[in-house]
């Protein structure tokens, strides 16, 4: 792909990353594996280093920052019923947002940089963050942390370990991995919840 479409790479790359954090409708877009499969194709020349670098912490900050912009546009207006006379009002009660922007308040930042590293869940955090209106000077630079962490390090280690022999003759496997680990928090949250629910009842 790489040598049949040249410079255009950088903005397929570019784009992908974008719309994984930037558009809630588009999480199941690859995050992890590609930035990893990225920084083990620069390691063997085919693409510029710190161009990649610098394209992809682009678009993954931008893409945050559009999806808090979304989220807090839209959260307000449809997190608008005070009362919980139906099960829909329930859902979208008001009173849930307000909950959500005190959580963020208080733990978001850990939220925001924690979630660049689980798929699925990093499309919805800034979606959510915008939505209960967590104060923006604090989601941005959390924003930019999680973004550089999460670049650098995946980036980093497919330019680290990609080429090596066992990493590069199971590359399939390699990145299956990666997105088991990147799933397993959530997992292992998931299942607490579940045995802390079973003992309440």
């Amino acid at each position: 792909f790489v040598a049949l479409y040249g410079v255009w790479v950088y903005g397929v790359l570019f784009l992908i990353i974008f719309a994984e954090t930037g558009l809630v409708v588009t999480p199941f877009l690859p995050g992890d594996s590609l930035l990893f499969a990225t920084g083990a194709l620069a390691a063997t020349g085919a693409l510029n280093l710190w161009l990649v670098v610098g394209l992809l912490l682009a678009a993954a900050i931008l893409g945050d920052a559009v999806n808090y912009s979304v989220g807090r546009f839209i959260g307000p207006k449809v997190f608008s019923a005070h009362d919980a006379q139906t099960r829909w009002h329930r859902l979208l009660n008001r009173d849930h947002l307000d909950k959500a922007h005190a959580f963020f308040e208080k733990y978001g930042g850990k939220a925001v940089v924690i979630g660049r590293f689980v798929p699925i869940v990093r499309t919805f955090v800034p979606f959510v963050a915008g939505a209960a209106f967590m104060t923006y000077p604090k989601f941005a630079f959390f924003n930019v942390s999680g973004a550089i962490l999460w670049v650098g390090i995946c980036v980093g280690g497919g330019w680290l370990f990609g080429n090596v022999p066992i990493v590069k003759n199971n590359f399939s496997l390699v990145v299956i991995g990666i997105v088991l680990v990147s799933v397993m928090p959530a997992v292992v949250e998931l299942v607490r919840n579940h045995r802390s629910a079973a003992r309440q009842s």
